[in-house]
């Protein structure tokens, strides 16, 4: 057995294969839903007055439109262009896709490629031959136009819906679809058809421009509602991390924008921003738990960090504080206009065999503000970042009230006490100093995700001299905690202020 990979790590590679041909199914998903969007944006501004049924009732201020922008008209085609290609690239990431039948898959791909010809072929004359004509002799444009515009309008048009029937037969096939896709199609195809196929049949190109107009907005939902299925399979829903489910406790309008696979991919493109916050009142609430009750809350790819003589225990600490104008580091002194929300971060800790890299990954993580919980929740991995319905902390008390909510919750009454010389940390640590070395200096928060086969590390610089943790003692009552770790003892210290800095997100391969 010696000399070959583990079946954790040959495991961990075929998933991450398989992975990779998603992720060019989601990002192609992505970039067509992007590119719809700017044409949609582009026909309204740009193209729209020089369009049949466009709006403009004489033809001869449509010419004149064209004759005399013919830049903007150029350039308004360029999204419908980028569309035509984000089409293509859909089409061979559903061939690429292991787990999307290849017979549809193909099928649509080439039935793609059919629709591209005349209605790329028939655009590219609307901005070279068409402005011309339109400039020099207005008659002939419109001779022109009606030859022209059944290329992309009806020709082009119409083998795109038979594609989108392939993307269709795709996703059904692959068992990736849902109820509200079914009544979605239904409309959308249908109203497509209709349009593409009027033009052949005399239909008003006022009423052929209303129905593109209408089908492509409808269109985007159903990008948006494929793409949350195909995120998904990737993406499923667990009890604790990132992808838990949120509930926000007074207003479930919130809750499809947090729970939204769709955002939250969008969220990953971005590029992180450096935060600072004045925090103060940390109260820590620590267990030493067995280890193999905690093993289930680690995501694939790390370890749990296990301590004790035989290693048989690990950390399970959750703390809360008061945020001191939390915002980004950019807005300098702009940051006291800010809020101050309360937060609570619910933890274990975990180390990257592959490289060392040692840090903790949030079980759960909540906070007393809506718009931070949503920005948290799409933008920043690995925290699920819940909405606190009350929560209150101070030197000496901690209540988190998750309401309706999924936050977690807490209410803990303390008191300082002299420097503790046994307690159940003593079962893995010599001194009370020991624990304090092992579970404070914690700059670095992880997560997995196995759909980009890399591991983010989030640098944080805290900064926090033992010499002010504060032990405390008293009563500690949280139903969410003791679902972690069972019958735990708890023990407590504080921390009176931090200065909190997010410095940047790092990635290693899965």
């Amino acid at each position: 057995m010696s000399g070959g990979p583990s079946i954790l790590t040959t495991a961990i590679s075929h998933r991450s294969d398989r992975a990779s041909h998603s992720l060019f199914l989601e990002n192609s998903l992505l970039f067509t839903f992007a590119m719809h969007a700017l044409g949609i944006v582009s026909m309204a501004l740009l193209l729209l007055p020089g369009m049949p049924g466009g709006g403009t009732v004489d033809d001869s201020m449509r010419i004149h439109y064209i004759a005399s922008h013919p830049w903007g008209w150029r350039i308004g085609w360029i999204p419908w262009q980028l569309t035509a290609l984000s089409d293509l690239l859909l089409g061979i990431a559903l061939i690429r896709t292991k787990w999307i039948p290849k017979i549809p898959a193909i099928l649509t791909a080439l039935v793609t490629l059919a629709a591209v010809i005349p209605d790329q072929v028939g655009q590219i004359a609307w901005i070279t031959k068409g402005i011309e004509l339109a400039q020099k002799d207005p008659a002939a444009y419109s001779n022109f136009e009606q030859r022209i515009f059944p290329w992309t309008a009806a020709w082009g048009a119409t083998l795109y819906c038979f594609g989108a029937l392939g993307w269709t037969w795709c996703f059904v096939a692959a068992k990736t679809w849902s109820r509200f896709l079914t009544l979605l199609s239904c409309v959308l195809w249908p109203l497509f058809f209709a349009v593409c196929l009027g033009p052949f049949f005399g239909m008003p190109s006022v009423i052929v421009a209303a129905g593109n107009g209408i089908g492509f907005f409808l269109l985007e939902l159903w990008f948006i509602l494929v793409a949350e299925e195909v995120f998904r399979r990737w993406r499923p829903e667990t009890e604790y991390g990132r992808y838990s489910r949120w509930r926000h406790p007074k207003y479930s309008i919130y809750n499809s924008i947090a729970n939204s696979h769709f955002l939250r991919a969008w969220g990953e493109l971005l590029p992180t921003i450096a935060f600072r916050s004045d925090i103060r009142d940390v109260i820590y609430v620590n267990y030493i738990v067995d280890a193999e009750r905690l093993q289930s809350l680690v995501p694939e790819g790390l370890e749990l960090q296990r301590i004790g003589p035989h290693e048989e225990y690990a950390l399970f600490t959750f703390l809360t504080y008061r945020h001191g104008n939390f915002g980004p580091r950019f807005l300098g002194p702009l940051r006291r206009l800010l809020p101050s929300p309360i937060q609570s971060n619910w933890r274990i800790h975990v180390v990257d065999p592959r490289n060392g890299h040692r840090g903790i990954y949030f079980v759960s993580t909540a906070i007393s503000s809506t718009i931070h919980a949503l920005s948290a929740r799409l933008l920043s991995e690995g925290v699920s970042m819940h909405v606190l319905q009350k929560a209150e902390v101070n030197g000496t008390r901690v209540f988190l009230d998750p309401g309706s909510g999924t936050a977690p919750d807490c209410e803990a009454m303390l008191q300082p006490i002299d420097l503790p010389l046994d307690g159940p940390w003593s079962r893995c640590f010599d001194t009370w100093h020991d624990f304090l070395a092992y579970a404070v200096p914690q700059d670095r928060a992880m997560s997995t995700q196995a759909w980009r086969n890399r591991v983010t590390r989030q640098e944080i610089q805290l900064g926090i001299p033992l010499d002010i943790c504060q032990p405390m003692t008293g009563k500690v009552f949280s139903r969410s905690a003791t679902n972690i770790v069972g019958n735990a003892e708890p023990f407590c210290f504080r921390v009176p202020h931090v200065q909190f800095l997010f410095d940047r997100e790092e990635y290693d391969r899965l």
